[in-house]
């Protein structure tokens, strides 16, 4: 009589194909990705604000450096400082969108989704730092 040592092929070929399975249905539980995804829209949110500051400034220096106020796309009028950089109250208007961020308390934008992530505009330098994401 012969003698098996070890195991068939097809064997396992089957425990492989179970443990590939039960990887690719359990893995994804186990995967956190919400604060990435936090950090990607603060980080998307600052990138606007800041592409928004730039504009409003040229803006401003094209139409002689002068006034309180830039015009953004449609002819939007937001609010300047003596710097052509958007007030609190203005960088909201030169923004075109700010989806899944309230602007209730300026100068911080607040993710609808998680209130601890932040993204807070500096008026004054025209620059937007993300908090707490």
């Amino acid at each position: 009589m012969k003698q098996q040592r070890g195991f068939t092929l097809v064997e396992l070929i089957v425990v492989i194909a179970i443990l590939g399975i039960l990887a690719a249905t359990a893995l994804p539980r186990f995967i956190n990705v919400s604060a990435q995804a936090k950090t990607a829209a603060a980080d998307g949110l600052v990138g606007a604000i800041q592409g928004a500051v730039a504009l409003c400034q040229a803006s401003w220096v094209a139409a002689g450096s002068t006034g309180t106020t830039c015009s953004m796309v449609g002819n939007a009028a937001v609010a300047t400082n003596a710097s052509g950089i958007p007030t609190n109250a203005g960088i909201d208007q030169a923004l075109s969108s700010r989806s899944g961020f309230d602007y209730a308390t300026p100068p911080t934008f607040t993710l609808t989704a998680d209130p601890t992530c932040t993204v807070v505009y500096s008026a004054a330098a025209g620059t937007a730092a993300r908090a707490g994401c």
